[in-house]
C-alpha cells in the first residue's frame, strides 16, 4: 500500500470519527437543552400556580371585606 493510500485511508477514518463524535456531543447537546426547556416549563407552572393563589386569596379577603361593609351598611340603613 503506498504512502499516499495509507494518507487517505488515515485521512477518512479520522473525519469518520470526528464527525460521529460531533453527531454524539451534538445529541448530548440537544437533548440537554430540551430537558432544561421541560425544568423551565415546570418551573414557570409552579410560579403562575403561586400566583394564582395568592390572587385567589387577595379575592377571598376583599369578598368577605366586601360582606362586611354591605351587612354595616344595611344596619345602620335599616
Amino acid at each position: 500500500m503506498s504512502f499516499t493510500s495509507r494518507l487517505v485511508l488515515f485521512g477518512s477514518c479520522a473525519l469518520t470519527v470526528g464527525i460521529i463524535g460531533y453527531v454524539h456531543y451534538k445529541q448530548h447537546e440537544d437533548r440537554e437543552q430540551l430537558h432544561l426547556g421541560v425544568v423551565r416549563d415546570i418551573e414557570r407552572q409552579e410560579r403562575r400556580k403561586a400566583e394564582n393563589v395568592y390572587l385567589l386569596e387577595q379575592q377571598r379577603e376583599l369578598t368577605k371585606k366586601l360582606k362586611r361593609d354591605e351587612i354595616l351598611e344595611q344596619v345602620n340603613t335599616g
